[in-house]
């Protein structure tokens, strides 16, 4: 591990030196990706900075991905296309690969190829979990990179924040303990999407606990431009609730019957029930519609507004919440349908 700082969009400097050996013994690191280009240059250079075990997996990149990741002597897990690809399946792979090569690991920093991990942040992580032996997963805040480029950049910048204190879920990015994953045998590699609450329930289960930090974890690079990503990454959304409820719904607060409910009344039973009714109702059907999604975004505004979000960014927030809904039921519909005729889901993406 080079003790020099690395020049970049951002500095990084490496820990002092009791902590330096701490991480450089203890923690390593697993990275997925696919034609990620510069941002996973950034990705894998915040890391090396202060880990000297760093694995990248590959889904089937065309760019120069595994050949730079080789290239800085960062271990190269390419997947098998032949079965079919899952976050939770890399990440997977990844972390076996890694105790395979390094078996004294004891914790593991999971991070996207988009994602750019925050200077202080795994020293900050670290600590948290060598204090709290009853935590497995330790999560800081995800922000995104360049929140005001897009709309749909600026709802992700809000969408990470969190509180900080016992939760009941991390996403993508996180910190963990590999004894706890292990114990619970890992993330499910048949889901396409919320393969990370659904580790969380598992976890919880066994009396392991999930902490949020408020420290900044990682840099997110959305580069989310067009109207038709944010639509998949809601269809996405959808179909992790439906999933995750189908697996878990009864027994945990994560994917519960409200929220899904939720989605099934606004995005899919009201939609139908004003289109059905308005000829009979001489378009009244419109008007009580109207004002139900108007409620709604009241709601939903006020709500963000009283978290301390800006009356700006409250009211795209609650625009996109409401306009999601009908994305979000065309993926709960499409989780149904495929358990029903006993299909395996296809991937939805939004890059």
């Amino acid at each position: 591990m080079s003790s020099a700082t690395k020049r970049g969009p951002f500095a990084f400097r490496i820990a002092d030196s009791a902590q330096s050996r701490s991480l450089s013994t203890q923690v390593g690191a697993v990275v997925i990706g696919r034609n990620e280009g510069e941002r996973l240059h950034r990705c894998l250079e915040s890391l090396t900075c202060y880990l000297d075990k760093v694995v990248y997996v590959d889904s089937g990149s065309t760019d120069d991905s595994c050949a730079y990741a080789a290239n800085t002597g960062i271990d190269v897990v390419q997947l098998n296309l032949s079965i079919p690809f899952t976050a939770a399946r890399a990440r997977n792979e990844g972390i076996q690969a890694l105790l395979s090569k390094y078996p004294e690991v004891e914790f593991v920093q999971v991070v996207d190829g988009d994602c750019i991990v925050a200077e202080g942040w795994l020293v900050a992580a670290l600590t948290v979990l060598e204090q709290n032996r009853g935590v497995a997963i330790v999560c800081g805040q995800r922000k995104e990179l360049q929140p005001n480029a897009t709309i749909y950049n600026r709802l992700c910048d809000m969408e990470w924040k969190g509180a900080a204190g016992m939760v009941p879920s991390c996403g993508g990015d996180a910190l963990i303990r590999l004894a706890a994953f292990l114990q619970v045998g890992g993330y499910n590699p048949t889901l396409i999407a919320g393969e990370e609450p659904e580790l969380c329930v598992r976890l919880r289960q066994l009396k392991w606990k999930i902490q949020r930090t408020n420290d900044t974890m990682t840099w997110h690079d959305a580069a989310m431009t067009k109207l038709s990503q944010w639509w998949q990454r809601a269809r996405r959304s959808g179909h992790t609730y439906a999933e995750g409820h189908a697996l878990h719904g009864r027994s945990d607060e994560k994917f519960r019957r409200s929220e899904v409910r939720s989605i099934a009344f606004w995005g899919g039973i009201v939609p139908v029930a004003t289109i059905l009714l308005a000829i009979p109702t001489l378009g009244a059907s419109l008007a009580v519609a109207g004002y139900g999604y108007a409620s709604l975004y009241c709601r939903v505004r006020n709500r963000r507004i009283d978290s301390g979000e800006t009356i700006a960014n409250a009211a795209l927030y609650a625009k996109l919440t409401v306009l999601g809904k009908l994305p979000q039921f065309s993926g709960m519909l499409q989780f149904a349908c495929n358990r029903i005729f006993r299909r395996k889901s296809a991937l939805i993406e939004y890059k």
